[in-house]
């Protein structure tokens, strides 16, 4: 459910696209939260991870999901050797250790676990744990971050109005061609020619209108075709498998996505000389 990751040792690779760098930094200073608003896969986990480094924070991570519990988040009395023993959840971890807290896709947990963030996320900085009958102060430099898709999300899957006023946001779409091409250049190893080739790809699927598809091609899978090419597979094959099969089950939608890959996608290897 969480993940705990000191300061890397190098940092994650991530392109800045417009200035949610300095967003991020002047709000984590303020101890204010932040919320990310954007599609699936593009880039928002990077950029927490990249900013936990230069800001020299621990991060833990948390993949929100509708069966997560308070007690998931905060903390709850475990039977170990015979004593009952409170083991603190990752929220409280964060907050003791002054680590930032990133909850992704945060409206897919219930709303009323998410309640709980609401001291944390205003002026209190403060997380009360009823359990043990205490409130904690955060700890210097911790920061609550948490990310949603605003497209993807129903009405009754919805950031609360009482939660998102107490959060800085930063918005994230999918980077300009040119950013994207050197991103899965880097990412995927893969030759500038062969990464724009995937971009325009990328984009021509973004500009589609149909119900059958899941998602758009996000960078995400672009990154995926890339790598399957660097190991050998051929381009379109790797298209297929990478981008075509994640975004559809549609079996018509399927077939158009194979014509739009053939028809960017250049199997010869001339590109590659």
């Amino acid at each position: 459910m969480s993940v705990n990751s000191p300061v890397s040792p190098a940092r994650p690779y991530y392109v800045p696209v417009a200035n949610e760098k300095q967003v991020f930094k002047a709000a984590c200073r303020q101890g204010l939260s932040v919320v990310l608003k954007g599609p699936t896969g593009c880039g928002k986990t990077r950029f927490v991870e990249a900013m936990a480094y230069d800001l020299k924070r621990p991060l833990v991570t948390v993949a929100c999901h509708d069966d997560l519990t308070t007690a998931d988040l905060v903390g709850r009395f475990l039977l170990r050797g015979g004593e009952t023993e409170w083991v603190d959840g990752p929220l409280t971890r964060a907050v003791r250790e002054g680590a930032i807290c990133y909850l992704d896709e945060v409206v897919e947990a219930r709303q009323d676990t998410t309640v709980v963030l609401h001291p944390l996320a205003d002026h209190r900085r403060q997380l009360p744990i009823e359990r043990l009958g205490v409130t904690l102060d955060a700890a210097p430099g911790f920061c609550l971050v948490v990310s949603y898709n605003p497209g993807y999300q129903s009405v009754l899957k919805d950031l609360k109005d009482s939660t998102r006023q107490r959060m800085v946001a930063i918005e994230f779409g999918f980077p300009a061609p040119d950013v994207e091409e050197k991103i899965l250049a880097t990412e995927a190893a893969i030759d500038h020619e062969r990464a724009a080739e995937l971009v325009r790809l990328g984009q021509a699927i973004r500009r589609l209108e149909t119900g059958g598809l899941r998602e758009v091609a996000s960078t995400r899978v672009l990154i995926a075709a890339g790598r399957l090419i660097a190991e050998g597979l051929t381009p379109r094959d790797a298209a297929r498998a990478a981008i075509a099969g994640p975004l559809t089950d549609d079996s018509a939608v399927t077939r158009g996505l194979v014509e739009m890959i053939d028809a960017y996608v250049d199997d010869q290897s001339s590109l590659d000389d």
